[in-house]
């Protein structure tokens, strides 16, 4: 159900930590897009509304491969670091004060895909290497929010996945809110 969901968790719980303050918390996301598709949806979806905090999270989608992409990458590793790149300096330059950059979790996909010889798994945490290096190289302001290794210190997978191995449990998504709201 969508208020058991991370991003309706962490704004509850933000919400509750800063009652005092006037604050409004957007979700922008779009269900299997990558950071490719953002960047042609930030001009409205997020600068548009000027926001002080940015949480950016993106990779999952970005390191699939499809057939009909002949074994490549949705997006090539080096489109995804120049993109995350590219959102973060779009969101400071349209105010953004904090940027939050969140690694993936772990999945359970641990097969090659059936059109090429790659592993989504490998690829995901390939991926999340990428978002550690950008978090580093970034401006002051960007901070990395380490949802793999948050994950992987809590005790792996077990529950926390549903039956198709990628997408989050409702446990998956409490680990999350804890994760970004600590």
């Amino acid at each position: 159900p969508p208020h058991r969901t991370w991003v309706a968790k962490s704004s509850a719980s933000v919400e509750e930590k800063f009652s005092g303050f006037s604050w409004v918390m957007a979700n922008a996301s779009v269900n299997g897009n990558t950071t490719r598709q953002a960047l042609e949806r930030m001009p409205y979806d997020v600068q548009s509304h000027r926001p002080e905090i940015l949480y950016i999270q993106f990779g999952l989608n970005d390191c699939n491969r499809w057939a009909t992409d002949h074994g490549q990458p949705r997006v090539s590793q080096a489109a995804f670091r120049a993109n995350l790149l590219e959102i973060i300096d779009r969101a400071g330059a349209a105010g953004a004060k904090r940027i939050l950059i969140g690694t993936n979790h772990p999945t359970a996909k641990r097969t090659k895909y059936l059109h090429c010889d790659a592993e989504f798994e490998k690829d995901n945490v390939e991926y999340n290497a990428i978002i550690r290096e950008v978090a580093a190289q970034a401006a002051d302001g960007v901070t990395l929010v380490d949802h793999e290794g948050a994950w992987n210190a809590d005790g792996g997978t077990s529950n926390r996945l549903l039956p198709d191995g990628i997408h989050l449990s409702e446990a998956g998504h409490r680990l999350y809110e804890h994760t970004i709201t600590s």
